[in-house]
């Protein structure tokens, strides 16, 4: 049985998650408890219409920041974009929602996770990589920072490699940064062919952990443009 949120705040163990990786059902998205999610492991996941769904799946995919594989083609193209950090959060989100993509109708950013995930950036805890040309937004990512990792949560491009540039870019600023890793959550075939991995969940549980230590201000994300 699939155990059910309550008024309180708290989580079960994510290594009782259901063979799928489900946690737990329930629950609210106050800020609180997303960051308590994210502090454990633990992320929503679910669609239109259904009950939130907590998730920590096994195995669990992680980008290492220095196995990221920023090809020759892919770093000639840096240049042809403005890259930008917290200056487009909420167009960013919705451009995820409602970009169109392959095998799937419809989108799990319903409305509510849209406006949780703008309180968690006006909280200064979510933060977003925007990518423009002609000063037209044409790509980027969104996600959350906690400790020493940045859980990433959704990408979107309108011209191609734009997300792809977007995130190369955040890669280099994490670095710079002190961070240890990004959690990419589900294993796709486009985040390994960047250099993402598959972990197990304990292997990943004991990093974050580890990476929780790392108590990194928000101070270091600035609504700035990158100049390569």
């Amino acid at each position: 049985m699939i155990p059910r949120l309550t008024y309180q705040l708290a989580f079960p163990d994510p290594r009782t998650a259901s063979e799928e990786g489900i946690v737990a059902y329930g629950g609210d998205l106050t800020p609180s408890r997303l960051m308590l999610a994210y502090r454990n492991g633990i992320f929503p996941w679910y669609g239109q219409n259904d009950p939130i769904l907590w998730w920590s799946p096994d195995p669990r995919l992680i980008m290492e920041l220095d196995e990221f594989k920023l090809s020759r083609s892919l770093r000639k193209k840096i240049p042809r974009f403005e890259i930008r950090f917290d200056t487009a959060f909420s167009k960013v989100i919705r451009e995820c929602s409602s970009i169109p993509r392959r095998g799937q109708s419809g989108s799990w950013i319903v409305s509510e996770m849209i406006e949780a995930y703008e309180e968690l950036y006006a909280l200064g805890y979510a933060h977003s990589v925007e990518a423009y040309q002609n000063y037209e937004l044409v790509g980027g990512l969104y996600g959350v920072a906690v400790g020493g990792v940045f859980c990433g949560e959704s990408m979107f491009a309108k011209v191609s490699d734009a997300s792809k540039v977007a995130f190369a870019v955040l890669i280099e600023r994490l670095r710079e940064w002190g961070f240890d890793f990004v959690d990419c959550q589900v294993p796709t075939l486009h985040l390994k062919s960047l250099g993402a991995k598959e972990v197990s969940r304990e292997f990943f549980l004991e990093r974050l952990d580890r990476a929780l230590l790392n108590d990194l201000s928000n101070d270091v994300w600035k609504q700035e443009v990158f100049v390569v």
